[in-house]
């Protein structure tokens, strides 16, 4: 469900995605997968935790818990696109990648120029989907664990060996650079919160 709905929900998990613009790899491009250690753990300090990630050449999945306290996923989730689309351009422009540049500049709408925006770097909207189990969790989760070894990208044999995703985090709990949150971690969290607030009605 892409982002002109508002998902106002808290204390919940969303499955979201989001794309460069036309598809172009940006991302595998730049060369930006080491920016994303620091881009989660500031979408993890907003409140949005993340629990599970896939990060393709053109694209984003991941699968986030949004905490009571957050601004919810549609703030946080736009801000951290806009946040990774000015590391994406400066580094565009490092390389002197006036190509590319120059695609993302066309395809900024009128309106958005005349509020200085001047590159388009992913599509308009993201896509959020709750998930309202742990079934559909883990179904997800493996989902996109295995976008790497789709037919379309075929970027490894196997998927435990693609070094962008929390495949080997769920798989072996090895802890790498990217910060996540493992689904029991969150639901033992949500399972206290609701009891201590149970407790203090009853108080």
């Amino acid at each position: 469900m892409p982002t002109h709905f508002i998902h106002e929900k808290r204390n919940t998990f969303y499955f979201v995605t989001f794309t460069c613009y036309k598809w172009l790899r940006l991302i595998d491009k730049t060369a930006a997968y080491d920016f994303f250690p620091k881009w989660i753990r500031e979408i993890n300090k907003r409140g949005v935790l993340n629990c599970g990630y896939v990060f393709m050449p053109n694209h984003i999945h991941l699968i986030v818990y949004v905490m009571e306290n957050s601004k919810g996923v549609n703030h946080v989730i736009g801000e951290a696109k806009r946040f990774l689309a000015y590391e994406l351009v400066n580094r565009l422009k490092i390389q002197n990648e006036s190509r590319l540049l120059g695609i993302l500049e066309k395809g900024v709408r009128e309106k958005e120029k005349q509020n200085g925006k001047k590159h388009q770097v992913f599509r308009l909207s993201f896509d959020a989907e709750e998930i309202f189990d742990e079934e559909q969790f883990y179904k997800t989760l493996d989902y996109i664990h295995h976008n790497p070894v789709s037919k379309k990208w075929n970027l490894v044999d196997n998927y435990l060996d693609y070094e962008h995703s929390s495949a080997r985090f769920y798989e072996y709990g090895e802890i790498g650079n990217i910060q996540v949150y493992h689904y029991q971690e969150v639901t033992e969290l949500q399972s206290m919160k609701s009891t201590n607030d149970t407790n203090r009605k009853r108080g």
